[in-house]
């Protein structure tokens, strides 16, 4: 096999001090001057759109996004006590999401960003920025132990997970089939689009019920677990500061030194505008890949992509300007994007009434008990078996992840975006797992004592 051709001569990008908003301070990457002109301009046009699609132009919602993700991860990282808790990434998706419950968020504008983030589906590509430019970036033999070695903690930590709620469920004296299929596994299925509403359809053919109601007791088990995990991710890179021999700051494997951070030690000559680009196009074409294989086989593009990525990698199917360029573009993104697209999900994607339903004594309990079984269990199995033992804990925390969405809040709040390709392993192929074991179960169980 053959490398993409790739190389350029490019001169050193411009250092970001040396451009003048720096001085003025900023509120994420917007310089405070450039922020209030913002919400000025936003305000303006909010009183003159006739309609919610005036505000649809993407240059619009950029602005929007960017205004309300800094905002809110901003409050977070200012609060004593839990701004080491992931509070910026919690912030920067509940409060949007209660601003929109309460009706305080303009209804044009709520409906804009809804619709943007909808029809855009940008998750997907920061997502593929994520996945595919840490792949690319990663050492080959980083790549492959770590996704061999991932699965014993993630599978151990499930079953763990799994017995822990049962317990507890039977020790609330709630029923065994409704704590299984209505909490244990709506934790571990991988989110609401491939967990809670394939539960939902599945559960409502085998019961001859609504899927709709059945989906309202799944959701809030789904959410909270991720909220949960979010805290706990948080909670685990302060621990991290505290005490640094049990890290890798995002580095998975003991005995490893490469990853992608280790990149940003490349001359900067090598990195520019062209390298960039061309990850880009990489990233895009490997996404496009992997959503062409989805529409013919309803396999998930995200694990396509990932595997693909991992082929060139491992078969040295791009160069090294391109693993820079997938670097630099991988930054771009956990830079620039994360706390955009938190404040979108917070407003499309996260009703805050189905997570208040969740806040019941004995639900509480038992989705936070399993959350933290998930952690324990990663922390320690991972550290036995010669991993970084709170890298090991994030990434089979992810478990209880909401999907992509949740693997974004967690791995943002714990600070670790590096670990995107192996937390999409432990959410996309553990919840389809999960789906599909809880659904053969379901058939053998047509009339549960609820």
């Amino acid at each position: 096999m053959t490398e993409i051709p790739f190389s350029s001569s490019v001169s050193a990008p411009e250092d970001p001090s040396d451009g003048h908003p720096r001085a003025f301070g900023l509120i994420g990457v917007v310089p405070w001057p450039v922020f209030v002109a913002l919400v000025a301009l936003i305000a303006g046009l909010l009183l003159t759109a006739k309609k919610p699609d005036g505000l649809g132009d993407i240059s619009v919602m950029i602005a929007v996004l960017a205004v309300g993700g800094f905002a809110c991860a901003e409050v977070g990282k200012r609060i004593p006590g839990i701004r080491s808790l992931g509070a910026a990434a919690i912030f920067a998706t509940f409060i949007p999401s209660y601003l929109v419950f309460a009706k305080l968020m303009p209804a044009p504008l709520a409906t804009a960003v809804k619709d943007f983030t909808k029809s855009s589906q940008f998750l997907y590509l920061y997502i593929a920025a994520i996945v595919v430019g840490s792949i690319l970036s990663m050492d080959r033999r980083v790549l492959v132990r770590g996704f061999l070695k991932i699965f014993v903690p993630v599978v151990s930590g499930s079953l763990l997970a799994g017995l822990v709620g049962m317990a507890l469920g039977l020790a609330f004296g709630m029923s065994p089939s409704h704590t299984f299929f209505f909490i244990v596994i709506p934790v571990m299925a991988g989110g609401v689009g491939e967990g809670a509403i394939p539960l939902s359809v599945g559960y409502a053919a085998i019961l001859h019920q609504d899927a709709g109601v059945l989906l309202a007791d799944i959701l809030p088990s789904v959410m909270f677990a991720s909220l949960a995990a979010t805290v706990i991710g948080g909670a685990l890179n302060h621990l991290g500061r505290l005490r640094p021999q049990l890290t890798g700051n995002g580095v998975l494997q003991v005995d490893e030194h490469d990853d992608p951070a280790l990149l940003s030690s490349a001359p900067q000559a090598q990195i520019g505008p062209v390298q960039v680009a061309a990850a880009g196009a990489t990233v895009i074409s490997l996404y496009l890949a992997g959503l062409l294989l989805q529409r013919l086989t309803n396999f998930p593009a995200p694990i396509t992509m990932l595997a693909l990525a991992v082929v060139a990698n491992l078969f040295k199917l791009v160069s090294q300007d391109l693993k820079w360029g997938a670097f630099a573009y991988y930054k771009f993104f956990s830079t620039a994007v994360t706390y955009p697209l938190l404040f979108a999900i917070g407003v499309a994607l996260t009703p805050w009434d189905k997570l208040l339903a969740a806040f019941t004594f004995g639900r509480l309990t038992i989705i936070t008990v399993m959350v933290a079984t998930l952690f324990a269990s990663g922390f320690f199995i991972g550290k036995r078996i010669g991993m970084y033992p709170i890298e090991a804990a994030i990434v089979t925390g992810c478990r209880a992840s909401q999907g992509g969405t949740g693997d974004v809040a967690i791995l943002t709040a714990a600070d670790r975006l590096q670990l995107m390709p192996f937390a999409q392993i432990a959410t996309r192929i553990g919840g389809a797992l999960t789906v599909t074991l809880a659904l053969a179960l379901a058939l053998f169980a047509l009339s549960w004592p609820r």
